[in-house]
């Protein structure tokens, strides 16, 4: 079984900053390519970014440049970075792990951006 954990939303004013984090946990033993999606009130869920298991990254059209997704230093750990929100990005935010052709999903975390 794979367990998968993210934290840090929560209420922001438009222009601010949060950091999301993401552990992931049990039958895993290699480095998998992890993201994370967000779904808004009434949106279906969208890829804000991804990173593979050698780092190379993309990301939604949407983020232009405002978000960052990085590894931590422990294995299956990544971070979303996400500067100058918007009201538009507010949503539940989840972390996913692919190990081969099984996804693995976080319960997610609420974002709001709002004054």
């Amino acid at each position: 079984q794979v367990q998968i954990e993210e934290s840090g939303g929560g209420l922001v004013q438009p222009g601010g900053s949060l950091r999301l984090s993401c552990a992931a946990s049990g039958s895993i033993f290699g480095i998998y390519p992890m993201g994370w999606y967000r779904q808004g009130p009434g949106s279906e869920r969208e890829v804000v970014a991804r990173i593979s298991g050698a780092g190379r990254t993309d990301y939604g059209d949407f983020v232009k440049g405002r978000f960052t997704i990085s590894r931590g230093n422990v294995k299956n750990t990544v971070y979303l970075q996400m500067n100058s929100l918007k009201p538009e990005d507010s949503g539940v935010y989840y972390c996913n792990l692919q190990r081969g052709v099984t996804d693995y999903w976080g319960q997610g975390t609420g974002v709001t951006v709002s004054e």
